[in-house]
């Protein structure tokens, strides 16, 4: 007896609805940030943060996509480069070092 497989999110434009939901959400809360941060730092009317939020928004999404996009990053979100079975093991003791012999007696005692 085969299982019934669990449907699908939906596509729109080739990406997953909640990924594009999560996008829009998240622009809203940058919007509101900036709104808050900029109109009450500098001390402006509500328009003039509205203004100030409107115009900034874009701006700072458009900075960190041109950045993702310079470092060729992929959709990924632990690169291979990042993965736990790349890093180098901290505690390894490489036998060049010139402290290896200290600290190999320091051990014995």
């Amino acid at each position: 007896m085969e299982r019934p497989t669990e449907p699908q999110p939906g596509n729109i434009g080739g990406e997953p609805v909640l990924t594009k939901l999560k996008q829009a959400s998240l622009v809203v809360c940058l919007f509101l940030f900036l709104f808050v941060v900029i109109g009450g730092g500098l001390h402006l009317s509500p328009g003039g943060a509205f203004l100030a939020a409107a115009t900034g928004t874009p701006l700072v999404v458009h900075v960190f996509n041109r950045r993702r996009s310079e470092r060729g990053l992929s959709d990924d979100p632990t690169p291979s480069s990042r993965s736990p079975g790349s890093v180098p093991n901290v505690a390894e003791v490489h036998g060049d070092h010139p402290r290896v012999s200290e600290i190999e007696s320091f051990v014995r005692q």
